[in-house]
């Protein structure tokens, strides 16, 4: 299950990135969403804005038909090169059975974004396509050198030069080497897949987990459920970000975020890295999803380097 993904053409000056929201609602966030327009503008690019996005249904950005009506109609259009999610929150799944893959097959292009996006990640992989875990627009704080980072490197992957990186080691870096695809995301988004047609086929993958505002238990049991589904046995490696806005529950669990990793991953011998600045960070560093990587783990430092096969 490690046949070479499609690579959606890379940008360049001139090609339009459409802007959509297929999941939370986008309650006075304008500001944001003018300043990735005009980001994408400085770079010499063109935008489309859905229709919806700052339509309001409850908890989403409009009805479940009006955010896959914005996503379908950027997936079909062929002017376009990339969709930019707007922001995460909750509601990608909702539509994920509704979308059309036909047209969006005879013109790949870039979908963006994590969290939540996740969800639509997963869909892409199996239907043969790369995708990129990168900042959304809500993402974009009033003084942009707050995430520069994190824009670089979407830039970068975006005209198709994705960054490598070289991680700080950490005590609890299970040490080792692997190649393999890089899949994941959100791990609650991963887990709300199992047993789903857009659940992923980890045989021989590299895995990148992050989260935010869960309970350790939550995050053990989720593991857990994963584990006893299967998930981890063929895994090659596993990339660990950004554990973010940790709950405290009344009865403390005990150890580390990271031990619990361990602990609950304890019968596997693959390598496991922690400390990728991806996830709900203002340093959130972009990944090609699909794309081959080596992994190669060590306790002061570890390092993530994009293969081009």
């Amino acid at each position: 299950m490690n046949s070479k993904l499609i690579t959606p053409k890379y940008l360049k000056m001139g090609d339009t990135v459409a802007i959509v929201a297929p999941s939370g609602i986008l309650n006075n966030r304008e500001r944001e969403v003018q300043q990735a327009i005009d980001l994408l503008n400085d770079w010499g690019l063109n935008t489309i804005l859905g229709e919806h996005v700052f339509s309001k249904a409850d908890h989403f950005a409009g009805t479940d038909a009006e955010r896959c009506e914005d996503l379908q109609k950027a997936m079909d259009d062929p002017t376009v090169s990339a969709i930019w999610c707007a922001r995460g929150g909750y509601g990608t799944v909702r539509i994920l059975d509704k979308l059309d893959y036909t047209k969006f097959k005879e013109k790949p292009k870039w979908v963006i974004g994590y969290s939540d996006i996740t969800a639509l990640h997963n869909q892409l992989h199996n239907e043969g396509f790369e995708s990129l875990h990168a900042l959304m627009c809500v993402s974009l704080t009033q003084d942009i050198a707050e995430v520069q980072a994190s824009v670089d490197t979407f830039k970068a992957a975006l005209f198709g030069n994705p960054e490598n990186y070289v991680l700080e080691g950490s005590e609890y870096n299970r040490v080792g080497e692997a190649t393999g695809q890089l899949i994941g995301g959100n791990l609650t988004m991963l887990h709300t897949m199992l047993g789903s047609d857009t659940s992923l086929d980890t045989s021989g993958k590299i895995l990148f987990i992050e989260e935010i505002g869960e309970y350790k238990y939550h995050i053990d049991r989720m593991l857990q459920s994963m584990k006893r589904a299967g998930y981890f046995e063929k895994l090659k490696g596993l990339v660990i970000g950004d554990m973010s806005k940790l709950r405290k529950n009344t009865t403390l669990w005990g150890t580390s975020i990271e031990q619990l990793i361990l602990d609950a991953l304890s019968d596997y011998d693959f390598p496991i890295a922690f400390n990728m600045p991806a996830g709900h960070e203002k340093d959130n560093r972009a990944l090609v999803l699909g794309r081959t990587v080596e992994l190669k783990v060590g306790m002061e430092k570890s390092s993530l380097k994009f293969i081009n096969n």
